[in-house]
């Protein structure tokens, strides 16, 4: 009999990592938005040096939460402080499991007394929706999942628009818009603007240090919406941009998106898993990178370990919080970025070009992920393993192949370490992966987020710098 749900689908197979590794699932696709309107090159360019329009509208779940316990469910689900919120206010979410892992992450919108929205990606989403089915909470819950990957030509339709103004130049553009002075809010914070005769929904909020605006409304506004967005930022060179270069966005700015839900074992997860269908993303999710654990659990990570530790508070109870509570900050992984040697990047690049060569493990650009969680192995001089290599591209900013990464905190800013790039034995049996050999690819441990000052100031680094 076919399973049903996750907890049969891990029941039926001997080796969990290995069927996370080998996922037919295919490349993870940000749908319905075009590739590139330009091309990415200046897509990226346009958000450090004048301004870009992001379309969010399709990648993401948005999750409506409604109700006196509305509350109550999140500050039971979340590592964060509920102290201080209120309405208006946005909180980045982060759900661990009682054993103190993360499960995921998504923003969440404080829009009205009693009614909240999750936007981000499913493991949050499946979390809150489980709890609320199961918790005893009085609240609803409504559910516009992510457009398809492949729409196959068929309309997407969903129940909002998002798309976000950023850049240098962003905030000229809004005023435009709004037709005047807009209060610049603190960072996270919501309130409303004027688009063609619309009023819409904003969040403050900003990429390289410049103030901008994420906006929402009804979906069937979405097309005049951007129009007058598009039309109004021509001017400052505000440009769209395109499902190629968006995700690549995070190598800038710091964030991990894909971390592999902590779900898969515990006696205390088991409901959670029965809960889950056997199609679910945790359960057709797969994992790509030169890191093969003994055990999945050896993929699990904390919150230190993904840079949300100042978000663990104690001042409420949730779940997790007696294991968060039992450990060392200052002994956890920490974040990082890592700027890949440009020597070692062109032996990559060249080998597309030599027939009677190695062949590497094909390095897309802007965004070199091949699995919806990425894990490849840092290691030090002696070839242990020191740290996670978790979400991989290049900047054309900064001219530079990097990765945001979690590496054991005695390594310091400066230090050269290595990447293994590509996976053993030629590669696994995942569509997205082609037969290649392995290579260590040279890194300088680096600040998140990332800059050319940084990068700069490390530049002795390629020849001098030891691992500590």
């Amino acid at each position: 009999m076919a399973a049903t749900n996750l907890d049969q689908l891990l029941g039926s197979v001997p080796d969990i990592v290995k069927m996370l590794r080998n996922s037919q699932l295919g490349a993870y696709v940000y749908p319905v938005v075009a590739p590139e309107f330009s091309n990415w090159r200046s897509e990226q360019w346009a958000w450090q040096h004048s301004a870009v329009l992001f379309d969010q509208s399709h990648h993401m779940v948005n999750l409506y939460i409604r109700g006196k316990d509305a509350l109550r469910l999140l500050s039971d689900t979340m590592i964060n402080s509920p102290k201080g919120w209120a309405v208006n206010k946005a909180k980045q979410y982060v759900p661990t499991t009682p054993y103190g892992h993360v499960i995921g992450d998504g923003i969440i919108f404080w829009e009205e007394a009693e009614s909240f929205t999750y936007v981000g990606r499913a493991p949050a989403s499946n979390w809150l929706r489980y709890h609320a089915a199961t918790g005893g909470y009085d609240c609803q819950i409504e559910l516009d999942d992510r457009s398809p990957m492949r729409p196959m030509g068929k309309p997407v339709v969903r129940k909002e628009w998002r798309f976000q103004i950023q850049g240098p130049k962003a905030w000229a553009v809004i005023e435009k818009l709004h037709g005047g002075p807009l209060e610049q809010l603190k960072f996270f914070n919501m309130s409303t603007m004027h688009i063609a005769g619309h009023t819409v929904r904003t969040l403050r909020h900003g990429m390289s240090g410049a103030p901008g605006l994420e906006i929402w409304g009804p979906y069937d506004q979405q097309e005049e919406i951007r129009a007058a967005i598009l039309e109004a930022g021509k001017e400052f060179g505000l440009i769209a941009c395109g499902s190629r270069a968006y995700p690549s966005n995070t190598l800038e700015s710091g964030w991990i998106p894909s971390p592999l839900p902590a779900i898969y074992t515990g006696e205390k997860l088991k409901g959670f898993r029965e809960w889950l269908s056997a199609d679910s993303y945790e359960a057709t999710g797969s994992i790509g990178g030169s890191f093969v654990g003994d055990s999945i659990e050896d993929y699990y990570l904390n919150p230190w370990e993904l840079g949300y530790g100042p978000f663990v508070k104690f001042d409420h109870d949730f779940h997790g919080r007696e294991a968060l509570a039992a450990l060392d900050p200052a002994a956890q992984r920490r974040k990082v970025t890592l700027a890949w040697h440009p020597e070692d990047m062109g032996t990559i690049m060249a080998s597309l070009f030599n027939p009677d060569g190695d062949q590497y493990k094909f390095f897309d650009v802007p965004l070199a992920n091949y699995a919806s969680s990425n894990y490849d192995r840092v290691i030090d001089a002696a070839g242990k393993t020191v740290g996670l290599s978790m979400f991989t591209g290049y900047s054309y900013n900064e001219k530079q192949a990097l990765s945001l990464a979690t590496i054991d905190p005695s390594i310091p800013v400066g230090s050269e370490v290595r990447v293994v790039w590509g996976e053993e034995n030629g590669g696994t049996a995942k569509t997205t992966v082609e037969p290649h050999k392995q290579i260590a690819v040279r890194a300088i441990v680096s600040p998140v987020p990332y800059s050319r000052v940084a990068r700069e100031a490390y530049a002795e680094g390629w020849r001098t710098a030891e691992v500590a």
